[in-house]
């Protein structure tokens, strides 16, 4: 059974909404800002990518009731992106409609509500439990997200939150295209969202991952690919995207935006030289060697990668596993590009954030540019040509399209779109 992607939602530091979302990776925008916050708490790196949404704006996704008390922004960002792609694929959103169980959903998260934690925390440490108010589980629970989509779109097909770092989003994406392979759903909104803010980001600024040299030039410090990179910028927002059979996209005369050809997801173990923290070349090169098997096409086939590239020591150890796992390099590499450069890591959110960006270039046949790469990490453009790392918007015919994603804990995820014709 073929799979194709019908609707698209986005919330990211550039860009909220698919249109605004659009415009801001085709024009290289960034969404990285300095946070004071962050350096009255004495973080090292000052800077981050948040979403900018209004009260109204949230008034128009969730009512006054589901607002009360609501502290969780990865819930949020989640609903969001979650309605917009439901809305876009086609579909209405009434809170009265019939329990659909043809539809479900695998939305993913890596820590919720944390804010609605510690303000739960203060309230029973003071011994406060009566004034915890009704919807501390909902917010802090990992299937919060799920269960408010769930409910707000009356899916009642599979409604789960998986949890698997960095590579959280692409994972929800291949979960839900398995479901509909496998003829269990017809249709299955899929992606991810994370939280921001200190009690997110401040793990990571303690491991000293995250730039510390770029606060005073905060668009400038989310670095991929270069030789300046001194370490990730993080971020935060959602993605989505809705999956369903060509059979039911086809009848409804749905938009399709691309197909999904399959993919992989897979471990290092933390062995081979894999940690907690850093991936084991041999794991990556085969999630990639057997998402293209799983997918059914060659090497040769693919025209542009998404990569991970998270702006760390990394970098180079990533492209040098695409080389080998596709046996391409030089003038041969497909072209790659990595929206951290325009808005950070956003954890959780990361692989379905720029899933949408992939799926983007193939429906509207661009690539989107590498900012902040003027000066290419000298172990990268040993191995693949520079012009493959595309610094301006490219317009060219795409076809196929891979996104990868690499996490903590030594996992791996690679999905591979192919454009619909």
């Amino acid at each position: 059974m073929r799979v194709v992607i019908t609707g698209l939602g986005v919330v990211a530091p550039n860009g909220v909404g698919l249109e605004a979302f659009a415009k801001a990776i085709k024009n290289g925008e960034s969404g990285i800002t300095f946070h004071q916050h962050l350096a009255d708490l004495n973080f090292s790196c000052r800077i981050g990518g948040i979403p900018q949404i209004s009260e109204e704006k949230k008034l128009e996704y969730l009512t006054p009731l589901q607002l009360r008390g609501f502290n969780s922004s990865g819930i949020l960002y989640g609903c969001i992106a979650g309605m917009d792609a439901w809305n876009d694929a086609g579909f209405d959103i009434d809170t009265d409609s019939d329990l659909d169980f043809d539809s479900g959903t695998i939305f993913g998260t890596g820590t919720s509500g944390v804010e609605k934690f510690r303000e739960a925390i203060y309230k029973l440490d003071k011994g406060q439990v009566k004034r915890l108010g009704s919807t501390v589980v909902v917010q802090t629970m990992a299937s919060g997200i799920s269960a408010f989509l769930g409910g707000i779109l009356g899916l009642g097909n599979q409604v789960t939150t998986n949890s698997s770092a960095c590579t959280t989003g692409t994972e929800a994406i291949l979960m839900g295209y398995e479901r509909i392979k496998n003829g269990q759903a017809k249709r299955m909104l899929v992606g991810s969202c994370s939280d921001d803010g200190p009690y997110i980001w401040g793990g990571f600024d303690a491991m000293r991952v995250m730039t510390y040299k770029h606060n005073e030039f905060s668009e400038k410090g989310s670095r991929p690919m270069s030789a300046s990179a001194s370490g990730f910028v993080p971020g935060s927002g959602a993605g989505a995207l809705v999956l369903e059979s060509l059979e039911s996209a086809l009848a409804r005369n749905a938009t399709i935006y691309a197909e999904v050809l399959g993919g992989n997801i897979n471990s290092g173990g933390q062995r081979n030289g894999g940690t907690m923290t850093a991936p084991n070349a041999e794991a990556v090169q085969r999630c990639i060697k057997d998402a293209i098997k799983n997918a059914c096409i060659t090497n040769e086939d693919i025209d542009v990668i998404n990569g991970h590239l998270t702006a760390t020591s990394k970098d180079g150890l990533e492209i040098e596993n695409w080389t080998k796992a596709l046996n391409r390099k030089g003038d041969d590499f497909p072209y790659i590009n990595s929206l951290k450069s325009m808005v950070g890591h956003c954890l959780a959110a990361a692989g379905s954030i720029e899933s949408v960006a992939t799926v983007l270039q193939l429906k509207e046949q661009f690539v989107f540019p590498n900012i902040n790469c003027d000066d290419i990490h000298p172990d990268i453009s040993k191995l693949i040509s520079e012009d493959k790392i595309v610094k301006q918007l490219l317009k060219i015919d795409l076809n196929i399209a891979v996104k990868a994603s690499f996490g903590f804990g030594d996992v791996n995820g690679c999905v591979i779109f192919k454009r619909y014709n």
